[in-house]
């Protein structure tokens, strides 16, 4: 019994705030949700008000916290005013995941400038904006953890995917650039590098390229552990990252993709 309790201290996120952006579905979704299983409360940013509200009430049934906050994480004033609202509704800030982005499949010569902009804005400028303003919070708290997603791209090429490569290999350095600046006020800062994951992000990529569904999803899965991710598969990363099971580990990066990059 002792050893399962200093496991579960480790794990637990009890009397802890975790922002979460991207929340209201998918890998957002799926981590809001182990995240309050763990124990904490959670605030869900998203810019789909309906699926965030249902986000949240699926939480607070289970009896954990939790609220929404619409966030464009492009925009200054909402990422400013987000995590104001944050902690004067929770008081404190531990665990920042910042997982909003935008996946555009298209090659150099088909993209766009408003395509790249979009992408990178979202994606890559999001993880900035929302940083630039919990970090203060984080520093006068005493510390946290942020989790940034990456992408199996983070570290290989993509067909088809410019500025989805683009901004997830600016993610990766990012955060490694993060954790180097901000150790010293015991704010960790890691990367998830998830592959694919039964997503609406990632059906909407079979959309754009014009794929079978069926066929696409099958390809998906073609990997030594032959199927494709879960938001779950990625949410305990995400736990491991958070909690403190890695106190001492920043500036890393957690492949989670059944194999597909070994």
């Amino acid at each position: 019994m002792g050893l399962k309790k200093k496991i579960s201290n480790l794990i637990s996120l009890e009397g802890k705030v975790a922002v979460i952006s991207g929340g209201a579905s998918g890998i957002g979704l799926g981590t809001a949700i182990r995240l309050a299983d763990a124990g904490a409360a959670v605030a869900i940013l998203d810019i789909n008000p309906d699926n965030g509200q249902k986000a949240v009430d699926q939480i607070v049934a289970s009896g954990a916290k939790a609220a929404f906050y619409r966030c464009d994480v492009r925009s200054n004033d909402d990422c400013r005013a987000t995590a104001a609202a944050v902690i004067n509704d929770f008081g404190r800030i531990d665990v920042l995941f910042n997982n909003a982005g935008v996946a555009v499949r298209k090659n150099t010569v088909d993209l766009t400038e408003e395509d790249w902009d979009l992408a990178l804005d979202v994606t890559l400028k999001g993880i900035y904006m929302l940083s630039h303003y919990v970090i203060p919070h984080m520093i006068a708290g005493g510390g946290g953890s942020i989790i940034n997603t990456g992408s199996g791209w983070s570290l290989k090429g993509g067909e088809n995917a410019i500025s989805y490569c683009a901004a997830k290999g600016g993610t990766l350095n990012l955060t490694r650039a993060m954790a180097i600046d901000h150790g010293k006020h015991s704010i960790r800062v890691n990367c998830i590098c998830p592959g694919d994951i039964d997503t609406p992000m990632l059906r909407g990529e079979c959309a754009q390229l014009g794929e079978d569904e069926d066929e696409f999803m099958k390809d998906a899965a073609d990997r030594p552990i032959a199927r494709v991710g879960t938001p779950e598969d990625v949410a305990n990363a995400v736990l491991f990252f958070a909690s403190d099971l890695s106190t001492w580990v920043t500036g890393a990066h957690l492949v989670v993709d059944g194999g597909g990059i070994a």
